[in-house]
C-alpha cells in the first residue's frame, strides 16, 4: 500500500475520532453578557462551518470540518439550553450574578463575578457558579468569614 493512502486514511481517522466537547450536567445559568458570549460563539462556529464546508481543501484536510461540525454542536446546544438569569445587584446574600468581595487572611482582597461556565474567566474576574469558590459564598452574607482552599476568608462586599 502507498504512503499517500495510508497518509489519508489517518487524517480520516483522526477527524473521525475528534470528540465531541463535553457538556455540563448541570444547569446552563447565564448572564445576559454570556447570553451575548454564546450567541458570539455559535455565529462564529457556524462561519466556520460554512467556510469548512465552501473549501475546496476539504478532502486534503477532513479535521477542519470536524473541528467545524463538534463546535457547531456545542454552541447550539448551550444556546439551546441557556437560562438567562438577570444578576440582582445590592443583594443581601451572594448569588448568581453577584460581585463579591473577599478578604482573606494573608491581607489580600479578592473580587469575583459569580457567572455561568462559558462566561468563566477567572483570570478577568469571573467563576461559574458551581465552581468550590462560587459554592463557598453562594448564599452568605456580608460578614460571613467562609473557607477557601484551606484559607478563611471573609466577604466584605457584595455588588
Amino acid at each position: 500500500m502507498s504512503v499517500a493512502f495510508t497518509r489519508e486514511s489517518d487524517l480520516e481517522a483522526t477527524a473521525a475520532d475528534l470528540p465531541d466537547r463535553p457538556i455540563p450536567a448541570h444547569a446552563n445559568l447565564v448572564t445576559p453578557r454570556g447570553l451575548a458570549l454564546i450567541d458570539a460563539e455559535l455565529a462564529a462556529a457556524k462561519a466556520a462551518h460554512a467556510a469548512a464546508q465552501a473549501s475546496d481543501a476539504i478532502s486534503a484536510d477532513r479535521t477542519a470540518m470536524a473541528r467545524a461540525t463538534r463546535d457547531l454542536r456545542y454552541w447550539a446546544a448551550r444556546r439551546a439550553s441557556a437560562q438567562v438569569i438577570e444578576p440582582r445587584g445590592g443583594g443581601e446574600t451572594v448569588a448568581f450574578g453577584s460581585i463579591v468581595t473577599l478578604e482573606r487572611d494573608d491581607g489580600r482582597s479578592q473580587r469575583w463575578a459569580i457567572v455561568g461556565d462559558d462566561e468563566a474567566d477567572p483570570g478577568a474576574g469571573s467563576v461559574s457558579y458551581v465552581s468550590p469558590l462560587a459554592r463557598a459564598v453562594i448564599g452568605k452574607a456580608v460578614g460571613d468569614v467562609v473557607k477557601i482552599a484551606g484559607q478563611d476568608a471573609e466577604i466584605t462586599a457584595i455588588d
